[in-house]
């Protein structure tokens, strides 16, 4: 009940255009000035008109002494996770033990009711597609609230290497992000920022429904975020791959997808010719060697060290489960000698 009361109030706030950003501790980092007015004090500001010079000197009792230097700044300790965090996410703590993790793909369905079925179906998270699809951040963000805590936790395929579409993701709650067609070790490196929180990555705290979703979390959404987040980045063009070795390396990368329908269209080849699996093997030596796990359609569920994968569309597993539940009777419509339905094929 607790639950469906949580969906209920996200799915009124986000329909009525955005989650209220108030007091409460879920959006309370949000604004660092509103913190600072609540204290009502400034024990280190500097003085009205006066020039500290702190570009240059810092105050006395800072860790980062001398002149600034972004190069060579300390990290402070004020978002490392408590000592002994364990984490949450079901999906990262399956790959980590060395489970086959499957995402079930959400590509047209804009209902938060088609979405939620997918979810509670069986797969470990949902794909939600954002590269090949239309819809908005506004659509999927309902659709995430509708149902916070299915069995598959919320993940998507954004459009492309950006800090904007990852941005919109991560607020929004992804817990699995998927960014397609990476062609360099450049562009992997800026996947991975957008990603994750400092140190590790770039990524803004400015609030957002993830704040919402994930505030009961132990040792908290932004503390704990960066070790809880799975980061799967595809390997789709000749480009690619001749990164794929330095992109799996890189710190944050937990999974590579060796894509395998544009892996062909960028190469001229098809599946089982020589040059196409010569691809293939690329991203699964890059994965072995780097020790991060190997993705890929489903299709390649029994393929050597091939870990994680996406599955169907929601169109595809409404037709799958009906020919599972009715067997034999599936497709034994009458067939009329006349109108609409007249020489239909079966």
């Amino acid at each position: 009940m607790k639950r469906f009361l949580l969906s209920a109030a996200l799915l009124a706030v986000v329909g009525a255009g955005g989650l209220y950003l108030g007091s409460g501790k879920a959006f309370s980092q949000a604004n660092e000035d509103d913190v600072a007015a609540r204290q009502n004090k400034y024990p280190l500001a500097a003085k009205a008109g006066e020039d500290t010079h702190a570009i240059d000197k810092a105050p006395a009792g800072a860790t980062n002494q001398g002149k600034f230097d972004d190069k060579t700044w300390k990290f402070g300790t004020a978002w490392d996770a408590p000592a002994g965090s364990k984490l949450w996410n079901p999906v990262k703590i399956k790959m980590l033990a060395g489970g086959k993790v499957t995402g079930g793909t959400v590509f047209t369905a804009t209902d938060p009711e088609v979405y939620c079925a997918m979810a509670n179906a069986g797969y470990d998270f949902i794909w939600t597609e954002h590269q090949h699809d239309a819809r908005d951040w506004q659509t999927t963000q309902r659709m995430w609230a509708a149902c916070p805590y299915a069995k598959a936790v919320p993940g998507v395929r954004v459009a492309y290497t950006d800090e904007r579409e990852e941005q919109h993701a991560l607020d929004a709650g992804a817990l699995v992000l998927v960014v397609p067609t990476v062609r360099s070790y450049q562009e992997a490196i800026l996947a991975r920022d957008w990603a994750y929180f400092p140190p590790l990555g770039r990524r803004s705290n400015g609030g957002g429904q993830a704040f919402a979703l994930y505030n009961s979390v132990p040792g908290g959404y932004r503390a704990t975020i960066n070790d809880n987040l799975v980061l799967i980045l595809m390997i789709e063009t000749l480009a690619g791959l001749k990164d794929a070795d330095r992109i799996a390396k890189i710190p944050g990368v937990t999974a590579v997808f060796a894509a395998s329908g544009d892996l062909g269209n960028h190469s001229g080849y098809k599946q089982n010719d020589p040059d196409y699996e010569r691809e293939i093997n690329i991203v699964h030596d890059a994965a072995i060697k780097a020790g991060v796990r190997l993705c890929g359609p489903y299709a390649w569920v029994d393929r050597p060290d091939f870990t994680c994968f996406q599955a169907g569309s929601e169109t595809g597993a409404i037709a799958r489960g009906v020919k599972s539940e009715l067997g034999k009777l599936a497709d034994t419509q009458g067939q009329p000698e006349v109108g609409p339905w007249a020489n239909r094929k079966k």
